[in-house]
């Protein structure tokens, strides 16, 4: 795979792709590209009706594929790889369609532009909310086979025999007689065919590419090196720069002494802030001698006493109070009133950093007449807009280059780190390269949104859950980011996985309070909604299976009977897990099943919990149907690093603030988990032919109930707060 930075990794600079003006709402335009090539670009349609009528900005062409007379099939890849493999899941796809082998796509990154590379089903140009796939399956698909029908049809007419009698094979066209011409010899032939005005795509059972295991074609750069990731980015004249921020978020710098810090051998120059100071120098030693030499004085401001048993306390105290309504269903009133058992519960989940492996970083060249940027980004167009109002600077002038990212997770959908290098870079002669020390990243993240939920729920003499009572409290990202789609208080991220459950329940209430914790900012964080939600439901549906003294698994199995495709999961999960079988004392199984991000999933973790009360996931056993499968080694590997991810969170995952200031600050204080503590992870695919669902958060929202349940099957001790305190889960004695 061809990566456009490698092309220019002695300069650490690069044009970005040039990308034709294209009619918004067309499908297709074809026109000549440089040296006689075929250039197609493509608009991604939004998958509703609902969405068609939304506005031209946001239905915009977004991905372009550019066949050149030397034969090279170049994609703009319109997302970013982050490690979840969309480099070569999504060439896969055009591979299939353009009858090409998969090594013959060459990737650029996309430059940032709303209107040619907005994500489809988000109407932003970002690779977020396990989207990216779904965005690109239809519409990648038909530019592959719409260029396929083209170059068949150039062929067909050079040869002036039938079209029919022609095909594609391995970036050729083949006559029935035995001719053969390469794509690259028809290209300037083809940029002149008429574009079909519809294409029809492959039957899944011709695929030949697509559901077969490819091997990721961004391996074997990141294994020798020639990778270029965000941090790597070194144009010439390049300054390294860290900082320091008010410890308290609002506050103010109120005095600093840098004597001391100018004389570290390295250093160039001290930038003041209003609430930030910034060391600039030769390389990153210096840059962080010179900021431990700095002695600054804080202005606290407004936040200087705020602490999360606070904010806490905000949430709880306003659960108690009418919200949106998310889902209402039935009579939930009535049915409660009416319901022999009612079981009532309180949850919550706290804080949690991001903690991404590539440090956070963004390198910036500031002139007078422009900027240029280089950074690993998950939403480059708001990035550049970002920069470009922060630097004054119309938005042409802003040149962005974007990277491979060592690490998402949700923290760089964000361009708060972007908006503070261009802050430095104000004060900077030539380009400054600005990291984020690993303390200053984890106490200055935009969090995972604190919440509570009071949930409550009627059953009949049976068990059976007859009413479902839920309301929560917390932040809402969705209303900073798209005020348009913030309708009477809801936001769907914040609300997936509480309401339009799996199960068949005749009355449900849900409604949801937004409450914005003072001062503290929140963000996207791996399965934001879901994370939350999935582990209030999933556990509280154990509590009524265990209040009705039943199964979990057979409880959930009696309530799926119109839901499928999770009573499939669920029983295949069970039964990989062996689900009933005997375990040892102080070893329980848990089980989850959810529907999140369009995938069905379910997850049955097998716990050890020691005498002292910690807690080892020995085992986890997946089963998922996320539609027809791109890749299955990418479903795998996605789901084994979700679990992780997701362990991580029930077990250690927690943000707690103290005199305004975040207490974590290294992975010592904000553990990960270990190596040695990762267990083994099975995934079981079920074969679908719906459309692709999202992969890489459904894991995280999933394996937390399914590790707190396991906790309740050896302990017989519920666990209603995150993360898992083992202190609760001691031995008597």
């Amino acid at each position: 795979m061809t990566i456009d930075q490698q092309a220019s990794r002695a300069s650490g600079r690069g044009e970005p792709p040039s990308a034709n003006t294209l009619s918004r709402r067309s499908f297709l335009r074809v026109g000549a590209a440089a040296g006689g090539g075929l250039m197609l670009s493509l608009s991604l349609p939004f998958a509703t009706g609902e969405a068609e009528a939304a506005t031209d900005d946001v239905f915009a062409p977004n991905a372009f594929v550019r066949i050149g007379s030397d034969g090279n099939i170049i994609l703009t890849m319109p997302y970013v790889e982050m490690g979840q493999g969309t480099y070569t899941a999504i060439p896969m796809l055009i591979a299939e369609e353009l009858e090409v082998d998969l090594k013959q796509i060459e990737l650029q990154h996309a430059p940032p532009d709303e209107k040619l590379y907005a994500n489809p089903l988000l109407g932003v140009q970002a690779t977020g909310n396990s989207n990216a796939i779904r965005g690109a399956w239809e519409p990648l698909r038909q530019a592959g086979a719409t260029a396929r029908i083209m170059l068949v049809a150039a062929a067909a007419k050079r040869w002036k025999v039938d079209p029919a009698a022609c095909r594609a094979e391995r970036g050729e066209v083949v006559h029935a007689a035995g001719r053969r011409i390469s794509y690259g010899e028809l290209a300037a032939d083809a940029a002149r065919m008429p574009v079909p005005p519809s294409v029809e795509l492959k039957r899944p059972q011709d695929f030949k590419l697509i559901g077969t295991p490819a091997k990721r074609l961004d391996t074997p750069a990141k294994v020798n090196g020639t990778a270029l990731y965000g941090i790597d980015a070194r144009p010439p004249g390049v300054k390294i720069a860290t900082l320091a921020q008010s410890p308290v978020f609002g506050g103010r710098v109120k005095s600093v002494d840098d004597a001391a810090a100018k004389a570290v051998n390295g250093v160039r120059q001290i930038v003041r802030l209003d609430d930030a100071i910034a060391v600039v120098a030769d390389h990153m030693g210096a840059a962080k001698k010179g900021l431990e030499a700095l002695v600054i004085e804080w202005d606290d401001g407004l936040h200087a006493k705020l602490d999360t048993g606070a904010i806490l306390g905000e949430l709880e105290q306003a659960t108690l109070n009418p919200g949106a309504v998310a889902q209402s269903i039935g009579d939930v009133d009535r049915a409660m009133a009416d319901a022999v058992t009612k079981v009532e519960a309180t949850y919550q989940v706290p804080f949690l950093a991001h903690a991404t492996m590539e440090p956070m970083n963004c390198t910036v060249h500031l002139r007078e007449d422009g900027c240029e940027i280089w950074v690993g980004n998950q939403a480059l167009a708001r990035a550049q807009a970002a920069a470009a109002e922060t630097a004054d600077l119309p938005l042409e002038k802003v040149v962005v280059h974007n990277h491979l990212i060592g690490g998402g997770f949700g923290r760089r959908l964000e361009a708060d780190g972007v908006i503070r290098a261009v802050e430095i870079a104000k004060y900077v002669d030539g380009p400054v390269k600005v990291v984020w020390t690993r303390e200053e990243d984890i106490q200055h993240d935009m969090y995972r949104p604190m919440f509570f939920d009071r949930i409550s729920a009627g059953l009949d003499a049976k068990g059976t859950p007859v009413a479902w009572n839920n309301r929560f409290a917390g932040s809402s990202i969705i209303a900073r980011w798209l005020p348009p789609a913030f309708n009477n208080g809801l936001d769907p991220d914040t609300t997936e996985g509480a309401i339009h459950l799996v199960y068949d329940l005749p009355n449900l209430h849900v409604e949801y309070v937004r409450v914005e914790p003072p001062g503290i900012p929140t963000a996207f964080w791996r399965s934001v909604g879901p994370s939350h939600n999935v582990f209030v439901t999933e556990s509280f549906m154990d509590e009524l299976a265990a209040a009705a003294k039943r199964d979990p698994v057979a409880y959930r199995l009696a309530l799926l009977d119109k839901s499928p495709r999770a009573q499939a999961v669920l029983k295949l999960a069970a039964d990989k897990a062996g689900w009933g079988q005997e375990i040892p004392e102080r070893v329980g199984r848990g089980v989850s099943v959810q529907n999140a991000f369009a995938t069905y999933m379910a997850q049955v973790a097998e716990v050890e919990v020691a005498e002292d009360g910690t807690v080892r996931v020995r085992r986890v056993v997946c089963a998922v149907d996320c539609g027809t499968v791109v890749n299955p080694d990418t479903i795998q590997a996605q789901i084994q690093s979700a679990v992780m991810f997701g362990i991580t969170a029930a077990l250690y995952g927690d943000i707690t603030l103290k005199d305004g200031r975040v207490e974590q600050t290294n992975f010592d204080s904000y553990q990960i988990l270990r190596m040695d503590e990762a267990p083994a992870v099975e995934v079981h695919i079920v074969q679908s032919s719906e459309a692709p669902g999202g992969m890489g958060e459904a894991g995280t929202s999933c394996i937390v109930p399914a590790v707190t349940n396991a906790i309740f099957a050896a302990t017989g001790k519920r666990l209603r707060t995150l993360p898992v305190d083992p202190s609760t889960l001691q031995q008597p004695g």
